[in-house]
């Protein structure tokens, strides 16, 4: 039997000029919603939420293989890089590099890596509609 499909419900709004918020979890994260304005955004926008919705994927499936595959580590940072084009206005491509800090061995941090590409919602969404690709490193905890 199948279970149900999961249901997660995001709240936003606006004023004119700009100044927007989205709502989820009870957490309030202010967004840029401005357009055709000379001055660089200080909020992050759309494209940058997207890329950040990858980045929670990775860290958060990072956490769930580890605890799966008894994978341990210290801590792990995600650079990604989202590019888009204009016309048709899509992503094209995603790229990262997933640094975490372990003492494993490197086949079980391509295990881990094989499981962030196989059950990562986020990912596999955005890999169906465009190029995802990224690299994990190990890196030794220091000795101290």
């Amino acid at each position: 039997m199948t279970a149900a499909p999961s249901t997660y419900s995001v709240h936003g709004e606006s004023t004119s000029g700009g100044s927007a918020a989205v709502r989820a979890r009870g957490t309030t994260i202010p967004i840029d919603a401005s357009w055709g304005s000379d001055e660089p955004p200080h909020l992050p926008g759309p494209a940058e939420l997207l890329a950040s919705a990858f980045t929670a994927c990775m860290l958060k499936n990072l956490e769930r293989a580890g605890a799966l595959l008894d994978f341990a580590y210290e801590s792990a940072e995600v650079d990604v890089v989202a590019r888009r084009q204009d016309a048709p206005p899509m992503f094209v491509a995603i790229s990262y590099e997933l640094r975490i800090t372990t003492s494993e061995p490197q086949r079980r941090v391509d295990l881990v890596h094989q499981n962030l590409r196989k059950f990562g919602t986020v990912y596999n969404t955005l890999a169906a509609v465009c190029e995802v690709d990224g690299t994990v490193v190990a890196v030794a905890p220091e000795q101290g």
